[in-house]
């Protein structure tokens, strides 16, 4: 298997997480093989765009046969990385960040909240899930040291472009940012943007596509 995700579509990459746990826990319960409308059932993700999606990837199924669970789950999986460790940095402990730390990634056993950065100092010595929250001028020296590359950005707006840069500096490659407006970044840099308020607003536009308001009350 010789693709790598940044070959294919960004759309398509994103769903293969989602592909990759509902195959395997259809392989951890025994299922030899599944087709697409089936797979859409689990995953609430057209057939369609499934056997799109999977077609980027070889001959990974049959018509009429379906795709052998084992082999995909594994093609998924060397696809992730799921077997690497990933360790990842946060950055922002407030509200957001604590509670992202007390959640610290249980269902990924193989990511890993490895140190918390922030510049108040009553946080600083504690530690939450186990993960310790440090002052921010320690950040670029733990980062090297663990040799991390992922980083989640938690800070207000205000700040984010002056921490990314600082992550950046330090040799993160990778950022997960919440904080809402693009930040200026070098092309080798993947940013993703989790915008909640951005979420809603795309929901209740399609919400209203797919069920529009009445235009007037029956006579």
């Amino acid at each position: 298997m010789n693709t790598k995700i940044h070959q294919i579509p960004n759309a398509t990459a994103q769903r293969l997480p989602i592909y990759y746990r509902s195959l395997k826990k259809l392989n951890e319960s025994g299922v030899e093989r599944v087709k697409s409308k089936e797979l859409s059932q689990m995953t609430q993700i057209p057939s369609a765009t499934i056997r799109r999606d999977f077609s980027h990837f070889g001959e990974l199924g049959r018509s009429g046969y379906g795709y052998e669970v084992t082999y995909v789950t594994e093609v998924f999986r060397e696809l992730l990385n799921v077997n690497n460790i990933i360790n990842v940095v946060l950055v922002g402990a407030g509200n957001l960040g604590k509670a992202i730390l007390r959640n610290n990634l249980k269902k990924e056993k193989n990511i890993t909240i490895k140190g918390a950065f922030d510049i108040e100092s009553s946080y600083f010595g504690k530690e939450i899930s186990g993960v310790p929250i440090l002052p921010m001028e320690q950040m670029k020296n733990f980062i090297i040291k663990e040799q991390i590359r992922t980083a989640i950005c938690a800070v207000p707006s205000e700040v984010s472009q002056k921490v990314v840069e600082q992550l950046i500096d330090a040799g993160i490659t990778s950022i997960l940012n919440f904080a809402p407006g693009r930040i200026r970044v070098p092309d080798n840099i993947q940013m993703k943007y989790i915008d909640f308020s951005s979420e809603i607003f795309t929901m209740v536009y399609q919400n209203e596509a797919l069920y529009p308001a009445s235009l007037g009350e029956e006579e």
